[in-house]
């Protein structure tokens, strides 16, 4: 996972619309079909739980309509908490 600001393949900052202005894109790959692509801040979830095993991010491939669920350190959850993506803290 990592993120993009501007033109696809531009390498971006993990500010919250990058050091352009310009929105994040996060580049990311299907598990199942492996197809990659990015996916902007919306089509992303976090989920940061009290332990390692309980934080990941998740997404719906846009190639193959598959569930994708994977983890997230430390460096994972600050580039996508820092790039607008939605964030559900449990306990």
């Amino acid at each position: 996972m990592s993120p993009t600001a501007g033109t696809p393949g531009t390498p971006g900052t993990s500010g919250a619309s990058g050091t352009s202005g310009a929105p994040v894109a996060f580049k990311a790959a299907c598990p199942d079909c492996r197809a990659r692509f990015e996916l902007d801040a919306s089509a992303l979830r976090l989920a940061i739980g009290g332990s390692r095993r309980a934080t990941f991010y998740s997404f719906t491939c846009p190639a193959c309509g598959a569930s994708v669920r994977k983890p997230a350190g430390e460096r994972i959850v600050e580039l996508l908490t820092g790039g607008g993506v939605s964030t559900l803290r449990s306990i």
